[in-house]
């Protein structure tokens, strides 16, 4: 038989099916996924004598579905479809776009948050694959393999993170792809990993304890192709990247380099005892600090593990962000199990008196793969089957003191409150009147944009970050179940047992987590 001569791999972050059942999609999109950018760019132009072609698509934002046809194989040619990036809420969409992909004749591989954290033996041997790591571990061997014709059931069971990070520098989209986004934006990891161990959180089984470093100049190269082709804002989607150790190293070079490319930062609630590192991020472009801070309650957060935030210093992050022209963003957790009406109130008072720029809203969700999942179904606490649901907002478990309906309106209120007409108008003059320089446009838009949209969505009772704006409703999900049932055997995809880390991963989460600093 005459070997391929071209290998196609179709890359997809998948959308997810909305409570109408339609898959969402907008017209304009906020944040592009990070990691649709790092497969294609780690995908070789050639292999095994067969040139490669990549085709990169975000669902999110694709409101033509003419690039369903991609999953379809032609002759002279293998057709690989990977659904990269997929959390829980997005499965059952992945699930259905690789059975496509198998009745159409290609192959298809499912990775991701869910995959990696959730046991998938259920599903496995049905003609869909499952990578159970890190991409740098598996996608030569997946590529050589879809060449081939036949992939295996399942990659990377035995370790789930690479030792040491060392990824090309990244291939930005192009332009027509960048122009589906309010603003072109690349996402960039300059380092993975996490030191704690909060219960609701799934990142330290994602990408494990140890925190991993791509090389310095490796971040720098990709910046200034992202630069090159148009970027106009970066986001750093490293967990805590104040943890990074090389982070001082990179914000010099990036200073040095003056590209004058605004970023955003998620820094851990730690960041208060770095004034200099805030200083020196600031230096380098940061227009937005993202700071976890889940709740004013330090009992609550000692319940989720979350000893390292200490409320009493919030204050400070708030501060430190102003001294040096960054705009502060905290993140809120409404519905931990001590939480009532009144508390979560209260929370928001403490919140608009502290004054962060930004404040963004989520119901607590135990995601599947997490210590609090196990916890909850254990106990017999949750009570959604639909993993759709899953997506911090919708409640999810039977919470002791709040129904769905009150949570539901409590969420609404904190978005409308938070971004009142005032207090909105005063932030943007404070931003406004800081020094002109090039993170100022960026800043401004990140607080008046984003109050804005927040808004018009909370009243709308839809969640400010469901994915975009102009929602577009295209397919549903009932145009797949026949598909579904036949390759699969199933109405909807069950909820997961979690998936375990093997001997020698538990291991190095051990010793990571014992190191000095951690």
């Amino acid at each position: 038989m005459t070997p391929p001569r071209l290998l196609r791999v179709v890359l997809i972050k998948p959308s997810k099916y909305a409570a109408d059942g339609t898959v969402e999609r907008f017209r304009r999109g906020f944040m592009p996924n990070s990691t649709l950018t790092y497969l294609a760019s780690m995908t070789p132009g050639e292999v095994q004598g067969a040139r490669c072609r990549v085709h990169a698509i975000d669902e999110y934002v694709q409101t033509d579905l003419s690039y369903l046809k991609l999953l379809e194989a032609s002759g002279g040619e293998r057709t690989l479809v990977a659904l990269v990036g997929v959390q829980s809420h997005q499965f059952q969409r992945a699930l259905d776009l690789a059975a496509m992909a198998r009745a159409l004749g290609s192959s298809s591989v499912i990775g991701g948050p869910h995959p990696m954290t959730c046991d998938t033996t259920r599903l496995q041997g049905r003609g869909v694959s499952f990578a159970l790591c890190e991409a740098e571990l598996v996608w030569p061997q997946i590529l050589a393999d879809a060449l081939e014709g036949e992939l295996a059931a399942v990659y990377g069971d035995e370790h789930r993170w690479a030792e040491r990070l060392d990824p090309p520098v990244l291939k930005p989209p192009p332009p027509e792809d960048l122009a589906r986004y309010t603003v072109p934006m690349l996402g960039v990891y300059p380092a993975r990993g996490c030191p704690y161990s909060c219960n609701f959180c799934s990142v330290i089984r994602i990408a494990g304890h140890r925190v991993r470093t791509q090389p310095v100049e490796t971040t720098l190269s990709s910046l200034r192709a992202a630069k090159k082709a148009g970027v106009r804002l970066i986001l750093f989607t490293s967990d805590n990247f104040n943890k990074n150790p090389q982070v001082h190293e990179l914000l010099e070079a990036m200073a040095e380099a003056d590209l004058k490319l605004p970023f955003f930062a998620q820094c851990d609630a730690q960041i208060y005892r770095e004034p200099e590192l805030v200083g020196r991020l600031a230096a380098a472009g940061c227009f937005q600090m993202f700071v976890g801070a889940e709740s004013f309650n330090s009992a609550t957060l000692a319940g989720a593990h979350k000893f390292h935030n200490v409320p009493a210093r919030y204050a400070e992050i708030v501060r430190l962000c102003r001294e040096h022209g960054i705009t502060s963003h905290f993140s809120n957790i409404l519905g931990f199990p001590e939480d009532t009406r009144a508390s979560i109130l209260e929370n928001l008072a403490t919140l608009r008196a502290l004054g962060p720029d930004v404040a963004s809203f989520y119901i607590l969700t135990p995601v599947p793969g997490t210590e609090q999942y196990a916890d909850f179904r254990r106990r017999g606490l949750v009570c959604e089957e639909n993993l759709d649901r899953f997506d911090g907002s919708t409640l999810t478990w039977r919470h002791p003191r709040l129904g769905e309906g009150e949570l539901t309106d409590l969420l609404h209120r904190c978005y409308c409150e938070f971004f009142s007409a005032g207090d909105v108008a005063r932030k943007i003059a404070r931003v406004a009147l800081r020094g002109n320089d090039f993170r100022r446009a960026a800043a401004i838009t990140a607080v008046a944009g984003y109050a804005l949209h927040a808004r018009i969505k909370a009243r709308r009772r839809e969640h400010p970050m469901a994915g975009g704006t102009w929602r577009v409703r295209r397919d549903r999900e009932s145009d797949y179940a026949d598909l579904r049932n036949r390759i699969y055997g199933l109405a909807r995809v069950p909820l997961p047992d979690n998936l375990s880390l093997s001997a020698a991963d538990e291991e190095l989460n051990r010793t990571a987590r014992l190191a000095p600093g951690r």
